[in-house]
C-alpha cells in the first residue's frame, strides 16, 4: 500500500469513527435509534451464525432460539434473582457453551437438510417450553428487565445503549476477523469444502464442528442478552422460526465470511422494511422482490459490489502505472 493510499485509508477510518461517535447526537427519533441498536445487535448475532453456516457450511435454522435463550437467561436471572445484568454475562456464556455442544453433537451424524430440520426442531421445542413453563413467565413474557449499569451510569436510553452495542460489535468483529484468519478459520473452511478429505488427513472433524457450533451459540446468546437489556421486555413470540430465517437472510444478503457484508446485510434487512412502510399493505411484497433481485444479481452478497469496485480501481491503477512506465522508457 502506497503512502497516499495509506493516508486516504486512515483518513476514511478517522472520518467513519467520528461519524459513528456522533450518530446518536444527530438523530432525534428514539424509534430510529432503536432500529440502529437492533442492527448492531443483530450484526453481532449473525457474526456468530457466520461460523457455522458461512464458514463451516452447516445448516443452522435454530439461531433465533439461541438468541432467545441468551435473552431469557439474563432476563430471568436479573428479574427473578436480582443479579446485576453484567454479572449475568458468565451465565449467558455458559448457556452458549451448553447449546453449542448440544447442537454440535447431532452435526456429527446428520448433514444438509436433515441438520437443518434438527436445528429447526430444536428452535420450536425451545419456543414451546418458553411459552408454557411457569418459571419462564409462560405466555406473559418477562417484563421489567433492568438496563445495563456500570459505575452508576445506566444505559437506559437507545442513545446511550448505542455506544455499548457499538463496542460489542467492534470487539466481536475484531475477534472474529482474527479467528477467520487463524488455524480455526482455515479448518472451518476446509470442513465446508471437503469434510472427507479433512478426516483422511487426520483432522478431528468432530472437534472442528463442535467448536464452530460453540462459537456460534456463545456469540448468539450474548447478542440475545444485549437485546433483552435494551428492549426491557421479551416474549416467546419474539424468537420464532422466522427470526432464524431473518438472520440467515442477513448473512446471505450481506456476504458470507465478510464482517462488513454482515453489517450491510443486517442494515438492509432491518431498515429497508421500515422505509417501505409508506407502501402500506404492499411493503413486504416490494421488500421480498428487492431481496430476490439482489439474490439473483449478486449471489455472493452485497459486499461483492465493493469488491468489484476495488478490483476495477486496482486494474485501472495497474494499467495507468504500466502506461506511465512505458512512456518513461520511450526515447
Amino acid at each position: 500500500m502506497t503512502r497516499t493510499k495509506r493516508r486516504v485509508w486512515q483518513g476514511g477510518m478517522v472520518a467513519g469513527g467520528i461519524f459513528l461517535l456522533l450518530l446518536p447526537l444527530l438523530i432525534q427519533s428514539s424509534y430510529v435509534l432503536c432500529l440502529i441498536d437492533q442492527v448492531l445487535i443483530f450484526s453481532v448475532c449473525v457474526i456468530g451464525l457466520n461460523y457455522i453456516t458461512g464458514l463451516t457450511g452447516q445448516n443452522n435454522l435454530g439461531m433465533g432460539a439461541i438468541f432467545g435463550l441468551g435473552a431469557y437467561t439474563t432476563a430471568l436471572l436479573s428479574v427473578d434473582c436480582g443479579i446485576s445484568p453484567f454479572l449475568c454475562l458468565p451465565f449467558v456464556i455458559l448457556m452458549g457453551l451448553l447449546i453449542g455442544y448440544a447442537l454440535g453433537r447431532p452435526s456429527l451424524r446428520v448433514k444438509g437438510i436433515f441438520l437443518a430440520l434438527t436445528t429447526l426442531s430444536f428452535g420450536e421445542i425451545i419456543r414451546i417450553l418458553e411459552t408454557n413453563l411457569q418459571f419462564t413467565h409462560a405466555s406473559i413474557g418477562v417484563r421489567g428487565i433492568p438496563s445495563y449499569r456500570i459505575f452508576g451510569f445506566e444505559f437506559n436510553t437507545y442513545g446511550r445503549f448505542y455506544y455499548l452495542a457499538l463496542l460489542a460489535l467492534l470487539l466481536v468483529g475484531v475477534l472474529s476477523t482474527r479467528i477467520i484468519h487463524s488455524r480455526w478459520g482455515r479448518e472451518f473452511i476446509a470442513i465446508r469444502e471437503n469434510e472427507d478429505s479433512m478426516a483422511s488427513n487426520g483432522i478431528n472433524v468432530a472437534r472442528v464442528k463442535i467448536t464452530a457450533f460453540t462459537l456460534c451459540a456463545v456469540i448468539g446468546c450474548i447478542a440475545g442478552a444485549m437485546y433483552a437489556h435494551m428492549i426491557n421486555y421479551i416474549h416467546p413470540t419474539d424468537f420464532k422460526a422466522d427470526l432464524s430465517i431473518k438472520f440467515l437472510m442477513m448473512l446471505m444478503l450481506g456476504g458470507i465470511g465478510s464482517i462488513l457484508g454482515i453489517i450491510v446485510g443486517c442494515s438492509v434487512v432491518t431498515l429497508l422494511p421500515e422505509l417501505l412502510r409508506v407502501l402500506d399493505d404492499y411493503y413486504m411484497l416490494i421488500f421480498s422482490v428487492i431481496l430476490l433481485l439482489f439474490a439473483v444479481w449478486k449471489p455472493f452478497g452485497l459486499v461483492s459490489i465493493w469488491r468489484d469496485i476495488q478490483g476495477k480501481i486496482i486494474r485501472r491503477g495497474a494499467r495507468f502505472e504500466a502506461t506511465r512506465k512505458e512512456t518513461e522508457n520511450d526515447p
